[in-house]
């Protein structure tokens, strides 16, 4: 995998405290945070900003609300002094916000995703971002999902809906790639330069 730093963006969405509270059930990944605080450091060590994203739900009663506990970032997910935070209220990053607007004034044709959740805000985020024309790569094992009951009310695993999501914008809309190829690329990168 190859990556060009000075045009690529690194987009951490919704890694909120909010997933932790009712009505979120089961989810997959634990190692999720791990990967992506690895994931930003090394963006971080490599000189590079993040650009953050932020759910602040409009929904009442919502884990994800800018009153409710559960819209703070998860511990060492909060955007220093200087990183660019976009605030959204619906799944993709891009319908309601400035953050095309950000990305093409900063001359950046690649999108790097992870975050909560794989099948919803990450995945709608990386099509939307596909159909606007950046190269998106989503970093599968930086993403987490929860279990979902379908409309005869059986559980569909969170692996399996990580799984189909992931199978999904491979297909169409992204490069599925882990943390360690991004993090390797960017360290080639850097003693190439």
């Amino acid at each position: 995998m190859k990556l060009d730093p000075r045009s690529t963006a690194l987009i951490p969405i919704d890694v909120q405290q909010g997933f932790d509270y009712p009505p979120w059930g089961p989810r997959n990944n634990p190692a999720m945070e791990a990967n992506g605080l690895r994931l930003l450091a090394a963006w971080r060590e490599a000189g590079l900003t993040p650009i953050h994203v932020r759910h602040d739900s409009v929904i009442e009663g919502s884990s994800l609300q800018p009153s409710h506990p559960g819209n703070a970032f998860r511990p060492g997910f909060e955007p220093l002094p200087g990183e660019a935070l976009v605030s959204k209220s619906v799944n993709a990053a891009f319908i309601g916000t400035d953050l095309d607007l950000r990305l093409r004034r900063l001359g950046i044709d690649c999108v790097v995703l992870f975050g909560i959740s794989t099948d919803m805000c990450v995945s709608t985020t990386a099509r939307v971002a596909a159909n606007l024309g950046y190269r998106v790569l989503v970093v599968a094992d930086a993403c987490a999902c929860f279990d979902l009951r379908d409309e005869h009310g059986r559980v569909i695993a969170a692996d399996d809906i990580a799984r189909a999501h992931l199978a999904t914008l491979r297909a169409e809309f992204a490069e599925v790639v882990d943390s360690q190829d991004v993090i390797a690329s960017l360290h080639a990168r850097s003693h190439a330069a």
